[in-house]
């Protein structure tokens, strides 16, 4: 029997075309529905002292991801933000619970150096490749990880030009003033071997523990030793209170460091003590990706300021969508190959990575000086 469509059948031809219409609605919606879920981790400082490093890391991140599920992906992003509290324990339990999850591909983390250091083993041993976004320590890819790179330069390339600019511009006779963490005795060794290769003299290298409130005793006996300046090789809390102390026992002469404590919470910390203070910062330098993450930042009405770690996790984040995208969501070891082979325009610049990891942007030293309650230009 044979059947014909012709203009008498337009009510079935018209059935016809709706049902293929509501199979590839139908379809469409179970494609959309069963699109894999990959899991991306942020550690940093979300709590405590460091927290404002933290929170503006985390909102860069946050925004890579919800841009980068915008733009539309083979995949659906989802972020796993994790607290560190500054806390290499917290640091190392944050890091389990991110490896022991295996929706999570990679991760990006860290504000401090201590904490990097006592995580990185447990990414390396789950085989979780690892962004660091703030962390500084050169130790941190010194020894060629294949699961871990990092996006920010290292503390030898900001006290190198730091250490020539003080004797040229300070003095030749410094003191220096630590903390007992890992970030503390770089800062001192790489300070110290930098500022004695261009010409000057360290009179005293003092270290108490992070956590400490009175460096008063400590100070004391490095006053009387008449130096050109301090060098302070810590982070902000402790930072703030070393100049506080300084101007109370009478110390007029300028503490200088890196950006461990280019921060507004030094100012609120040490208060008018904090006014002709140098840090050394890497320049930031304005380019189109910088230029839209600061628009769309803004239009995301996130509550904290943004900070220079914000373009770092936002870079961080976005060069592990990249490598997933170009390695597939299956091998992570591919995914860490993909992230060393970056190569990347953001809002930091252009990324790559040399044999360690270590990111190969270069460093302008910028020079930031508390003038009027604020940072500023020098």
């Amino acid at each position: 029997m044979n059947f014909k469509f012709g203009a008498g059948n337009g009510s079935f031809s018209a059935l016809l075309r709706v049902s293929v219409v509501s199979t590839a609605v139908v379809v469409g919606a179970m494609a959309a529905s069963a699109q894999e879920t990959v899991k991306i981790g942020f550690i940093g400082p979300l709590s405590g002292g460091n927290a404002q490093q933290g929170l503006s890391a985390r909102n860069g991140f946050q925004l890579a991801i919800d841009l980068a599920n915008k733009a539309g992906l083979p995949f659906k992003l989802e972020a796993v933000v994790l607290d560190d509290a500054a806390n290499p324990q917290t640091g190392v339990a944050a890091a389990l619970k991110l490896t022991n999850d295996p929706q999570v591909l990679a991760a990006t983390g860290h504000w401090n150096s201590g904490v990097a250091l006592a995580t990185i083993p447990v990414f390396q041993r789950a085989g979780v490749p690892f962004v660091v976004w703030g962390a500084i320590s050169p130790k941190i890819t010194e020894r060629n990880n294949p699961m871990v790179s990092r996006v920010v330069t290292t503390l030898v390339n900001t006290n190198e030009p730091l250490a020539k600019w003080a004797v040229e511009s300070v003095g030749k006779k410094i003191a220096i003033v630590s903390d007992t963490s890992d970030y503390g005795v770089a800062n001192t060794q790489n300070f110290e071997k930098f500022y004695k290769a261009a010409g000057g003299a360290i009179l005293a290298a003092e270290a108490a523990p992070v956590g400490t409130t009175d460096f008063r005793a400590l100070l004391t006996k490095i006053k009387a030793g008449a130096p050109d300046a301090i060098y302070f090789g810590g982070v902000v809390t402790e930072a703030g209170l070393v100049r506080q102390q300084m101007v109370e026992l009478g110390m007029t002469v300028p503490m200088i460091g890196v950006d461990g404590f280019h921060d507004a919470d030094f100012i609120k910390i040490a208060g008018p003590a904090a006014e002709g203070t140098v840090s050394g910062i890497v320049k930031e330098k304005g380019n189109p990706q910088l230029e839209k993450l600061t628009k769309d930042y803004q239009a995301a009405n996130f509550a904290e300021p943004a900070t220079t770690y914000t373009k770092n996790a936002f870079d961080a984040a976005n060069i592990i969508v990249a490598a997933i995208k170009k390695a597939g969501t299956k091998d992570k070891a591919a995914i860490a190959k993909a992230i060393r082979e970056t190569q990347y325009d953001g809002a930091m610049g252009h990324t790559s990575f040399d044999e360690n990891g270590q990111t190969k942007l270069p460093v302008e030293l910028e020079l930031r000086t508390v003038k009027n309650g604020a940072w500023t230009t020098r």
